[in-house]
This record gives structure tokens, C-alpha cells and sequence, in this order.
């Protein structure tokens, strides 16, 4: 199998990858132990994986090809569980969020890896500040083509992802007023944003080739995109979300990738692709990340501005029939419940802080959530 060779795989299969942060628990700073952490877990048979990030205060943990909502829930728990067992023997605890609120990137170290010291030379200090905690999905799809179609039809919904999945509204002990901050270092390296407008994979292998003869990127991974196709998985990975705060929310927010997949897929509800559904990308974007759930979404076919809250539950109704086929039912009530409630996780950090008046305590009460000990 060549660089370049889209892999078979079983249409609207899910695979989940989530970074989290490793704490002291001392002061609920980020601590070195990824490490550490990975010798704990090396002889746990896990049903997906576990490996380290590019700082040593970070790890990742992925899944292996999950059915659906429910079994990429069964899975992160059974790995979140032997992850947390791990941390409780090294004295470190474990949380989600899409970033540390207040630690300092300058002290954080590259984990010895080769790919980690490469891209530390290329990037310099934003290999350090790049010490943030996202969510990736993957979506299984029949073939090249189909996928770079999914890819850009699924684009529009981006920012209704970002919004839900928020859990950075904090950095260095500053309270930035995003919702999402975690994605601003993100946005700094080159190669972030949206992938190119091609529809076909012979089209993709072009523009590829084009930019390996460059000496720009060698492989996939040089390409930060908010989607980008994995073609060694036969998938594409949705890379905008923030890592949520609870497994439960985490395999709620995959449950919902898939059904906007298969909604998108049999209905075709928006046609062909078009690069002017580009248009107002960037801008929806931004509002979903600095406003989140309250910011403004404009329907780039339309031009019709509407809240993203509103626009995020009438697109939970149309895709509840895709949930009952999907068996995926109880992730879209956890997300219609968090629209109708408090919010999303930035908000619950926001309001922790709000009443505990001590960051480190906002993070305590974080890895309790993770661990599914509830405050």
C-alpha cells in the first residue's frame, strides 16, 4: 500500500482520539509523566491504544474501529479506566479540556520522540504552546471520492462543532472570553485551516504530489487541517473539537458526526460541494469560538444569519431519524440536554471558576469529572 492509497473500510464506522492532560496533584499543574504513565498501561490489553504527545504532560488515548455511539462509549471507558488507574498509582491525575488554564508552554518539554524534536526544529515555540487538548473523529467511507465529498459537505457544520465541544475559555490564568482557545495555536501553524476545494481523489493526489515537491510536507500528518482525509484508515477525521470533559460527552459528540454523515450521505440535503460553501467559513469559525453556542452562523447558500444554538437544535431534530437507525439516540439527547441547559464545557469552567474563585480547584474538579467521580 502506497502513501497515497484510500484504504477499505466499513462505511460510518468511528474511530475516536482524545488528548488529555496529566496533573500534579499537588497543585493541579501540568506534570511530566506521560512517560511514566505509558510503562503503567504497557501490558494493559486496551481495546484501542495509548501514546504519548508531543510534550510530556500529555497523552493520547484512541479507540480501535467502533460499530457506533455505544461502542466507542464501552471503549473509552474501558480505556479511561485503566488510564486513571495508572494515574492514581504514579500519585498524577488525569483530565480533559482543551487547554491547562494556567500553565506556563515555555516549561512545558518535546516527549523524546523523533517526529515530536522534528517538528519542535521546524516550529520552534509553537511546538511548546502547541501543549493543547483536542478531540479528532474519524468516519469511515466507501471510498477516496466519497470522502473528500463528506469532507466538504461536512465542513458546514464545523462551527456547530466547535461551539458544542468548547472547553478552553482559559490560558496562562487569563480568562481569554473565547469559548475556544485551544484552536488560535492551532490556526498559527501553516498548514491549519481547510483543506483544498478537490473532488475527486486523483485530483487530491495532484495537489499532494504538488506539495511534497515542495519539501513542505512529507506525509498527512505535515497537513493541519480542521478535516483532513486518512487514507491508511479509509476515513476522514473531524479535528476541530476540543477535548470535552467526560468520555460520556466525548462519545456523544463522535454519535453525532456520524449521524450528520449518514444524514449527508443517503439525503445529499445540500447538493454538490461548492467552493462558495466556503464562503463565511472563517467567520463561522471565529464566532464559534469566541462566542460558542450564542455566536452567529451564516448558511453559505442563503446568506441567512442565525444563533448557532438555534441552528444546532433544528439540525438535531432533522438527524433523529439517522439516531434511531443509528442506534445513537441517547448521544443526541446528551447534546439537546447541554443546549437547553448550562451550555457547553466552557461554560461549567467558567462558572467553576466563578464560584471556587482558584484555578487549580476548577482543575481538581475536572479530573473528577473525568474519572466519572461526579462534584
Amino acid at each position: 500500500m502506497t502513501l497515497l492509497d484510500f484504504a477499505r473500510s466499513k462505511p460510518l464506522t468511528l474511530g475516536v482520539e482524545l488528548e488529555l492532560q496529566i496533573v500534579a496533584t499537588h497543585d493541579y499543574d501540568l506534570t511530566p509523566a506521560a512517560a511514566d504513565l505509558l510503562r503503567q498501561l504497557a501490558r494493559r490489553k486496551l481495546p484501542g491504544s495509548v501514546v504519548p504527545e508531543i510534550t510530556d504532560s500529555m497523552i493520547e488515548i484512541s479507540t480501535g474501529i467502533c460499530s457506533g455511539h455505544a461502542d466507542a462509549l464501552a471503549q473509552l471507558g474501558e480505556i479511561r479506566d485503566a488510564l486513571v488507574a495508572g494515574a492514581d498509582r504514579l500519585g498524577v491525575a488525569i483530565c480533559g479540556g482543551g487547554t491547562h488554564p494556567f500553565q506556563d508552554w515555555s516549561r512545558q518539554r518535546i516527549f523524546d520522540k523523533p517526529r515530536f524534536h522534528e517538528i519542535s526544529e521546524l516550529y520552534g515555540y509553537l511546538s511548546k504552546q502547541f501543549t493543547i487538548f483536542g478531540q479528532h473523529v474519524h468516519v469511515g467511507c466507501p471510498s477516496a471520492d466519497d470522502a473528500l465529498v463528506l469532507l466538504h459537505h461536512m465542513g458546514r457544520f464545523i462551527p456547530h462543532l466547535i461551539a458544542l465541544a468548547a472547553s478552553s475559555p482559559f490560558v496562562q490564568g487569563t480568562d481569554t472570553r473565547f469559548h475556544s482557545a485551544r484552536l488560535n495555536s492551532v490556526f498559527a501553524f501553516p498548514l491549519s485551516g481547510r483543506a483544498p476545494f478537490v473532488l475527486t481523489w486523483d485530483d487530491f493526489c495532484v495537489y499532494f504530489a504538488k506539495m511534497t515537491r515542495t519539501g513542505v510536507v512529507r506525509s498527512m500528518k505535515d497537513f493541519y487541517w480542521d478535516i483532513r482525509p486518512k487514507p491508511e484508515f479509509g476515513t476522514i477525521e473531524v479535528r476541530v473539537l476540543d477535548t470535552p470533559l467526560t468520555i460520556e460527552k466525548a462519545a456523544a459528540l463522535a454519535g453525532l458526526v456520524q449521524c450528520l454523515a449518514r444524514w449527508i450521505t443517503l439525503q445529499q440535503p445540500f447538493g454538490a460541494p461548492q467552493e462558495d460553501d466556503y464562503l463565511a467559513y472563517t467567520f463561522n469559525r471565529f464566532q464559534a469560538c469566541r462566542f460558542g453556542l450564542a455566536g452567529t452562523y451564516v448558511d453559505p447558500r442563503s446568506g441567512e444569519h442565525r444563533v448557532l444554538r438555534d441552528d444546532l437544535l433544528a439540525t438535531l431534530q432533522r438527524l433523529a431519524p439517522h439516531a434511531a437507525e443509528l442506534r445513537a439516540e441517547a448521544a443526541l439527547a446528551l447534546l439537546t440536554r447541554e443546549l437547553a441547559g448550562d451550555g457547553n464545557d466552557a461554560c461549567w469552567i467558567r462558572a467553576t471558576q466563578e464560584r471556587e474563585r482558584f484555578l487549580p480547584e476548577v482543575v481538581r474538579q475536572q479530573c473528577q469529572r473525568w474519572a466519572g467521580r461526579d462534584v
